[in-house]
């Protein structure tokens, strides 16, 4: 099993929504990362026993034979695939009496969370449909001097990874301290704490692929001081895309972060879609033999496994647009589907919405 990109994604989310069942017999099953798919399997074996009790004879058979097919299927697997698994099955005929005993699988693009089980009228997507907001992570950071936490951004969902606390005192004790003495203890305590931040940011988003950008949150001195003074590693300072003025350091201050930062969220993508697009137009300008332009030049040279990326407007109707992707997909060219939102896309769908950057000239 491959694991599906986010294009491939979409089609077969297209797909089941056409499906209805007559009764809750289409059958979802989601299986996390990490699961052992042998427990999946004797769990469906018991289900098979409970659908007996089902009163109506076809809806019966229907869910029988669907459970029967699921585990077949999973039989097939020593183990769960990396990011576990997906998978949906039901009889989808439109003629009532016959059968059409249909099975998707999917390895989704990121780990799946949820482990699932259901019989319903139609196939439970929510999980799959998530997935698709979700192209790219931020990291998240709000802090003060007594407390700091980190989140990450993932589509609309956010995660808290770790809370930490400084120690800091607040103020001068009784007990006859210097003044003086008193900020050298606290300064130090301060620069060991922020420390420890930047060792936590670094253990968790050094190697994590899909960090986009992080922002970071919290009063004007204190981020500030954490951020110029390079505490983080050069290579997670250059992610950081926003610092916000927050009073928050919990869990309510990362929401408050998210909330303050839509318009740096927003711009990043605007960005990358700008910046493809550029190589683009740049390519139709400077080397037309490596371009093609419009959908018969891109399909011949898509024939041809010429295409390093194909590019494919969002108002391209699917008819068009789904066969020249199962075309790239099958020569393995990057896809990008670019949006009307910016004032590039639309010049590119002006221009027909259907373009590709060449590996060679067809």
């Amino acid at each position: 099993m491959t694991i599906l990109t986010k294009y491939e994604i979409e089609d077969l989310l297209e797909e089941l929504e056409k499906h209805k069942g007559r009764h809750t017999e289409l059958i979802t099953v989601y299986i996390p990362a990490g699961y052992d798919v042998n427990s999946v399997q004797r769990q469906l074996e018991a289900e098979k026993s409970t659908a007996k009790n089902i009163k109506s004879t076809s809806t019966r058979k229907n869910v029988t034979d669907a459970l029967e097919k699921i585990v077949r299927h999973l039989k097939t697997f020593k183990k769960t695939p990396e990011n576990g698994m997906a998978i949906f099955c039901g009889n989808v005929s439109k003629t009532e009496g016959q059968s059409d005993l249909q099975l998707w699988e999917a390895e989704p693009p990121m780990p799946l969370k949820i482990r699932l089980y259901r019989c319903d009228k139609e196939f439970v997507l929510d999980s799959l449909k998530t997935m698709l907001e979700v192209s790219e992570v931020f990291g998240l950071l709000v802090m003060d001097r007594k407390e700091a936490t980190i989140g990450l951004l993932e589509g609309k969902r956010i995660d808290i990874l770790q809370k930490m606390t400084s120690g800091v005192p607040s103020k001068v004790r009784a007990g006859g301290q210097s003044s003086q003495r008193f900020h050298r203890i606290t300064e130090g305590l301060t620069r060991d704490f922020y420390k420890r931040i930047a060792g936590e940011m670094k253990k968790i988003f050094f190697e994590m692929p899909k960090l986009k950008g992080i922002i970071i949150g919290g009063p004007i001195p204190t981020k500030d001081e954490f951020i110029d003074n390079e505490y983080l590693t050069d290579q997670l300072r250059k992610k950081i895309i926003g610092r916000i003025d927050i009073g928050g350091s919990d869990e309510s201050g990362i929401k408050e972060l998210v909330t303050k930062s839509q318009d740096i969220l927003a711009e990043q993508e605007i960005i990358y879609e700008k910046n493809i697009l550029k190589k683009l137009f740049e390519s139709l300008g400077e080397n037309p033999d490596k371009s093609a332009l419009g959908k018969e030049k891109v399909e011949k040279a898509l024939k041809y496994g010429a295409v390093e990326i194909l590019f494919l407007s969002k108002k391209i109707e699917k008819e068009i647009s789904k066969p020249l992707k199962e075309l790239a997909k099958n020569t393995s060219s990057q896809i990008e589907i670019i949006s009307t939102e910016t004032e590039e896309g639309e010049q590119f769908f002006n221009l027909s919405g259907i373009a590709a950057i060449l590996r060679f000239g067809v």
